[in-house]
């Protein structure tokens, strides 16, 4: 009398969303001066100085500090302390994070405890990684010097 109707059979296929997760990790007691730019999510426990333009996951842990003037990721995920502008589709502060510093974001979230200094900018999408930005931040640390040509032209 009250059977269940399935509307979808158990062997239908089933949509895999692709989910974001840790590839890289900076551990504790790891100190980082520089820019760090890619592909794929990294996890932050010990210090790091510098530029971030990461096109996925970036996890800022409890033992965490990051000094930047901008930081720009998909999704970031705050436990330890940040400081400079962060830029992303979805920030979550958590109960032991401290940001200070303007946020920009799609979706914002906060456990209680949560700290932020700064002024949050919702906006309905993001341009995370204009052309022009892909030039400014370099691949690596390794200063371009310029020579002029020898035959002084």
């Amino acid at each position: 009398m009250f059977k269940r109707k399935n509307d979808v059979p158990t062997n239908a296929p089933v949509a895999v969303v692709p989910t974001e997760r840790v590839t890289s990790v900076l551990g504790p007691g790891i100190q980082w001066q520089g820019s760090l730019q890619g592909t794929g999510g990294i996890r932050i426990e010990g210090s790091f100085e510098g530029a971030l333009a990461i096109k996925g996951l970036v996890v800022v842990g409890q033992s965490g500090q990051v000094n930047t003037e901008r930081l720009n990721a998909n999704t970031v995920i705050v436990a330890g302390l940040v400081r400079g502008n962060i830029n992303a589709e979805r920030l979550e502060i958590r109960s032991t994070g401290k940001v200070w510093g303007d946020v920009k974001v799609v979706t914002f979230s906060t456990e209680d405890g949560a700290f932020l200094r700064g002024q949050v900018q919702m906006e309905e999408k993001m341009d995370l990684f204009p052309p022009d930005m892909v030039n400014t931040v370099p691949l690596n640390n390794n200063p371009v010097v310029e020579t002029e040509d020898s035959s002084g032209e």
